[in-house]
């Protein structure tokens, strides 16, 4: 019998065999392993056996959520890490090299733009490219590309990339796909649908879903055809081909660059999964009726957010996601309301930096999040100086749309 994957999440600790008859894995803070012989112990190391050797590596508490990423992913296998951000960098430093060529979009989160210039410093060439269109990235490959990556849909405003030709474009080419599904999660898009190779998740956002503990994940499909990747070191090609990848991520974009996913996070986000799928038609359908009712309001000049027909991405966004769009959203205000003012007159929304969190947060992009990239780049990515991003979270939404109205009625709605 095949089970949906919010009952195979909810009952894989138990089915998997806990300690005592529980229902969650416990958490497992030791720092270090033994075993019954020295041989184990190498065997362990040398990647024979499974087990845990030293906790900077992983432990048996992140195992059971990189068992639950991979169900949701229907992925070959999953490595978690302290952060999405330490995810995606290990991903890249991991697989890439000076002198090798990555295809990105444009669209990007603030921090990840950031990485993009810190991996140019390492002698990596990064192209920008609008990856709302396929023909762009194709135009970009060189015989020197070796990855691909995008956001399923880009943060803070919305666009919503060609995916599917995408994948397509680089299976065709042989190039590793990776996309950063975090504003989607498994249960709007899985990464292997649109051919990725590689999908990285924020688990501190929907996925944890409570704002309460940080990690991230790489999940790999298993699509992508390892022996022909020519950046895998000899001593992780060892074994089926299928796990290369993902071994020598796990070797030297965890193990050596440090960055553990803590037991406790670890099992507070395995325990927030647990409702993802609630919490994800809730958010989804509150931000759909957010959006309609902000695109009507006198004060407010745009409203970004794939689920409005005017949205430029609107028909793909609905081929890809089912007719689901996620809780992310952004607007510009008239040019006569100081965004700033109007942040401060909510009463129920937060203003805070975070997204997919169950309350519902807004914050003045520009100015903060996407602040040190500088305007020019900002126009580039199609951020307005006054964009206001707003991730929408369960709250009940006639309050949500009470505490806008109060806020917008301090200002005078402009002549029509």
């Amino acid at each position: 019998m095949t089970r949906g994957a919010t009952t195979r999440i909810l009952h894989a600790d138990r089915l998997g065999g806990v300690e005592h008859g529980a229902v969650h894995k416990p958490m497992h803070p030791s720092a270090a392993f033994s075993y019954a012989s020295a041989r184990d112990l190498v065997a362990v190391f040398q990647g024979d056996k499974p087990g845990s050797v030293y906790a900077r590596q992983g432990n048996p508490t992140g195992g059971a959520l990189e068992a639950k990423l991979s169900l949701l992913e229907e992925a070959r296998g999953t490595a978690c890490f302290s952060t999405g951000m330490a995810a995606l960098t290990a991903i890249f430093v991991s697989l890439l090299h000076a002198g090798d060529h990555l295809i990105s979009s444009r669209f990007l989160f603030g921090n990840t733009n950031s990485l993009m210039q810190t991996l140019q410093g390492l002698g990596i060439d990064v192209s920008l490219v609008d990856a709302t269109d396929a023909a762009a990235v194709e135009a970009a490959v060189r015989p020197s590309t070796r990855m691909v990556f995008v956001e399923t849909i880009a943060n803070p405003r919305t666009q919503v990339a060609d995916l599917t030709a995408i994948g397509a474009l680089c299976a065709s080419r042989g190039l590793l796909y990776v996309v950063d599904g975090t504003l989607t999660t498994p249960l709007l898009l899985r990464g292997r649908d649109v051919q990725a190779g590689l999908v990285m998740h924020s688990l501190t956002k929907a996925i944890g879903g409570h704002g309460n503990a940080m990690g991230g994940a790489v999940c790999d499909t298993g699509l992508f055809d390892w022996s022909t990747y020519p950046n895998i070191l000899p001593p992780y090609r060892k074994g089926p081909p299928a796990g290369w990848g993902l071994l020598q991520i796990r070797k030297k974009g965890l193990r050596d660059l440090g960055a553990t996913l803590r037991a406790e996070d670890a099992h507070r986000i395995a325990v927030g999964a647990e409702t993802l799928a609630l919490r994800i038609e809730r958010s989804g359908h509150n931000a759909l009726q957010l959006a309609r009712w902000l695109e009507a309001q006198p004060q407010i000049d745009r409203v970004h957010y794939p689920g409005l027909a005017g949205h430029a991405q609107h028909e793909r966004a609905a081929a890809l996601f089912k007719g689901r769009y996620g809780s992310l959203l952004s607007f510009e205000l008239v040019a006569s309301i100081d965004p700033l003012d109007f942040l401060d007159r909510l009463q129920l929304v937060i203003v805070s930096s975070h997204l997919a969190d169950n309350r519902t947060l807004a914050i003045p992009v520009a100015a903060t999040i996407f602040w040190e990239m500088g305007e020019e780049s900002r126009q580039a990515m199609g951020i307005a100086e006054g964009l206001i991003r707003l991730s929408v979270g369960i709250e009940d939404v006639a309050d949500l749309q009470a505490d806008f109205a109060q806020a917008l009625a301090s200002f005078d709605a402009p002549p029509r």
